[in-house]
C-alpha cells in the first residue's frame, strides 16, 4: 500500500521567542516492511541551521535552530511511504520462558536486552507481572501469550483522551483503566519487561477508513504508538493493543524507543514566548 502522508504541527505564543532549539522525530525511518520514496520538511520560520541525523536506534532525526523572533513556529513534513503487509508469524515461536532467558544469556541477541529495563515513562512493577500472568502461563509461546495479553488490554481498557497526561504513571492507568494509545502501549510494554521480556514503544500513523458514503477528513487523522515485541530468530514483532490487532499494511512507522521520551515528535528550548499553544493535523491517504 502507498500512502501520502502530511503531518503539521503548530506553535503559538504570547510573546515573542527569541531563540529556539528543536530536535524532532518526524522523517519516517527504513523498516523490514517498509521503503520512504520521499520525505520533505518545511519549518516557518526559516532555521538558521537545520542538520539530518540518527539517534541511538537508528530512527531519522532533525535538529534545527531559529534566531529570528517569532510568535509562530510551524512544522511541516510530508512523505511518500510504501508499506507491505505483515506475515502471521504465531505458528512455532518458543515458550515465553526461553526468550526471557535467551537475551540475557545469548550474545547474538544482545541487542534486545536493553528493552527488558525501566525507562522514563515504563517501570516495571509488580502489579504489571500480575496483570501480565494470566497470558504467560507455563511453557505457552510467547507469540499466543503476548495476542491474548493485547485483547485483554483492548477489553479492559477504555479509551478516554481526556484521562491522562505524559506525567501519569502507568500505576494508575493500571488502577482506573482508561487511557489512550500511549498509554496501553507504554502498559503493555510493562507487562512483559516485568516478565523479564524485550519490548519496544513504536511511534507513527494509522490509516483511518471513513464511513461509507461520506468523504475524508483532511487533517482528521492523529499519531498513533503501538509496541513490538522481540522473538529469537524472527526478530521483532509488533502489536496494537488499541485497536486489537496486528499491525500490517495500514500502520506507517516513523520511529521505535525504549518508550514515547526516546522518540518524541518534537522537543525543545525556547527563550521566551510566554504562554503557548500546540496543534497537530495529520493526514494519511492511502494512494494505491
Amino acid at each position: 500500500m502507498l500512502y501520502a502522508v502530511t503531518h503539521t504541527t503548530t506553535y503559538q505564543y504570547t510573546e515573542p521567542v527569541s531563540l529556539c532549539h528543536n530536535l524532532v522525530h518526524l522523517r519516517p525511518r527504513q523498516a523490514p516492511r517498509q521503503t520512504c520514496h520521499h520525505s520533505h520538511m518545511l519549518v516557518q520560520p526559516e532555521p538558521r541551521t537545520l542538520q539530518n541525523q540518527h539517534d541511538y536506534f537508528g530512527n531519522p532525526i532533525s535538529l534545527f535552530t531559529i534566531q529570528e523572533p517569532h510568535k509562530k513556529l510551524q512544522i511541516m513534513v510530508k512523505h511518500r511511504i510504501e508499506v507491505s503487509p505483515a506475515e502471521q508469524m504465531f505458528d512455532g515461536t518458543p515458550p515465553w520462558e526461553s526468550v526471557r532467558d535467551a537475551v540475557h544469556s545469548d550474545a547474538a541477541i544482545l541487542e534486545a536486552c536493553s528493552f527488558t529495563f525501566d525507562s522514563q515513562y515504563v517501570r516495571r512493577s509488580a502489579e504489571l507481572a500480575e496483570y501480565a500472568a494470566p497470558s504467560f502461563t507455563p511453557g505457552r509461546p510467547i507469540a499466543e501469550a503476548v495476542r491474548e495479553l493485547t485483547e485483554r488490554i483492548h477489553r479492559d481498557f477504555r479509551y478516554d483522551a481526556k484521562a491522562t497526561t505524559l506525567a501519569t504513571p502507568l500505576t494508575e492507568v493500571l488502577a482506573h483503566r482508561h487511557g489512550v494509545c500511549q498509554d496501553f502501549s507504554h502498559l503493555g510494554i510493562g507487562c512483559l519487561r516485568s516478565l523479564g521480556l524485550p519490548a519496544r514503544y513504536v511511534s507513527g500513523y494509522l490509516r483511518t477508513r471513513t464511513p461509507a458514503g461520506r468523504d475524508r477528513f483532511v487533517g482528521a487523522d492523529a499519531s498513533h504508538a503501538w509496541l513490538s515485541v522481540f522473538f529469537p530468530e524472527i526478530g521483532w514483532f509488533d502489536f496494537d493493543p488499541t485497536n486489537n490487532m496486528i499491525p500490517s499494511s495500514e500502520h506507517i512507522t516513523i520511529a521505535w524507543g525504549r518508550d514515547y521520551d526516546d522518540i518524541s515528535p518534537a522537543k525543545g528550548i525556547i527563550l521566551g514566548g510566554g504562554e503557548h499553544a500546540m496543534s497537530v493535523a495529520v493526514d494519511v491517504a492511502a494512494l494505491s
